[in-house]
């Protein structure tokens, strides 16, 4: 049951986050969805860095690691959203958009992990 609290508020926390943060960035005259893409690149550096942080030796407990990346991380980065997105540029023909956003998504998504976990290494030492 504690666990499913700390999921619960860190969600809460990462969702509400994620709505203000989308609230200040600019709209784009490209019409990409730049609030869902940024928050989706600032989870996977958290994660990353969290998965650093662990590799180093150091403990997080596991109220800590439930909390942050199981709740925080999934309440503030959003798949559904991404995959609204992608479905949206597909249905009105914008290809070139999708693969963009997919492509783009996916690959800086899995760089901006390795960033966060290579950072934490190298600061900590391993």
């Amino acid at each position: 049951m504690k666990q499913l609290i700390l999921v619960f508020f860190g969600g809460g926390l990462g969702s509400a986050l994620r709505y203000l943060l989308g609230k200040q960035l600019p709209t784009s005259h490209l019409q990409l969805p730049w609030s869902t893409f940024m928050v989706n690149l600032i989870g996977s550096l958290i994660i990353g860095s969290l998965f650093g942080y662990m590799a180093t030796k150091h403990k997080l407990s596991n109220d800590i690691i439930v909390f942050t990346i199981t709740g925080f991380c999934g309440g503030f980065t959003t798949f559904s959203a991404f995959t609204k997105e992608s479905f949206y540029f597909l249905k009105n023909g914008q290809s070139h958009l999708f693969f963009y956003y997919v492509l783009g998504s996916i690959i800086f998504g899995l760089l901006c992990v390795w960033i966060g976990y290579i950072t934490v290494l190298k600061t900590l030492g391993s």
